[in-house]
């Protein structure tokens, strides 16, 4: 291979004087950098004013990196939503759990996603952008359904799971907009075990009770 084509396929060439390349692909530390960098622009700003290029210069490596490792900025976003291994912990012990107090179990641990740094900065994020961004909101939507619910009610057996999750991801995503992005002052000052305890009974209801049946039109 000669010396322009090894150029043309290396993700870190074609950078200007000075500009730092980052590790090699495949170093776990480079990765880790871009999402810690992503963390923080997706936390200052908004999903759509966070640029690739911009997460790369606080990351230190070529914008193609990025590319290599997350494939876009919606990929990129979605892993820094991903739970960490505590919290991956605790949802796979709600599927364990008493079906009898699972809504405030996951009221409790829904609301403790957002006392996490690692994963309240994205959140935050993630709500400014919900209304102006289309890829935002569906990743609010796969979050919700896919790592906070989805394993729940897999495990479940009552009916209309989907429309289940569906109502479960809307009543916490409104509380998570009043108390975090519109700041309502009630919700914003309420203690955790307050709103605890006024959420979780329509959470259970969501989750285990009797839901009228399916109209056919």
């Amino acid at each position: 291979m000669n010396k322009q084509a090894h150029t043309a396929s290396d993700p870190r060439a074609g950078r200007g004087p000075g500009r730092p390349a980052g590790r090699r692909a495949g170093d776990p530390t480079t990765r880790d950098r871009i999402l810690e960098a992503a963390r923080l622009h997706f936390a200052k700003g908004s999903y759509t004013a966070t640029t690739i290029r911009t997460i790369a210069a606080t990351a230190e490596v070529n914008p193609a990196l990025v590319i290599h490792y997350f494939g876009s900025k919606r990929g990129l976003f979605a892993a820094t939503l991903r739970l960490p291994l505590h919290l991956r912990d605790q949802v796979s012990a709600l599927v364990r759990s008493d079906p009898g107090d699972m809504g405030e179990r996951e009221v409790r641990l829904f609301l403790g996603t957002w006392q996490d740094p690692v994963t309240r900065a994205p959140l935050m994020a993630m709500v400014r952008s919900v209304f102006s961004d289309q890829d935002a909101a569906d990743v609010l939507g796969q979050f919700l359904s896919t790592h906070m619910l989805g394993p729940i009610m897999a495990a479940s057996d009552r009916d209309q799971p989907e429309l289940r999750v569906s109502l479960v991801a809307s009543h916490l995503s409104g509380l998570a907009i009043g108390r975090h992005l519109l700041g309502v002052a009630p919700l914003a000052r309420a203690d955790v075990d307050h709103l605890v305890a006024c959420t979780a009974p329509v959470v259970q209801h969501y989750l285990t009770g009797d839901l009228p049946a399916v109209r056919h039109r």
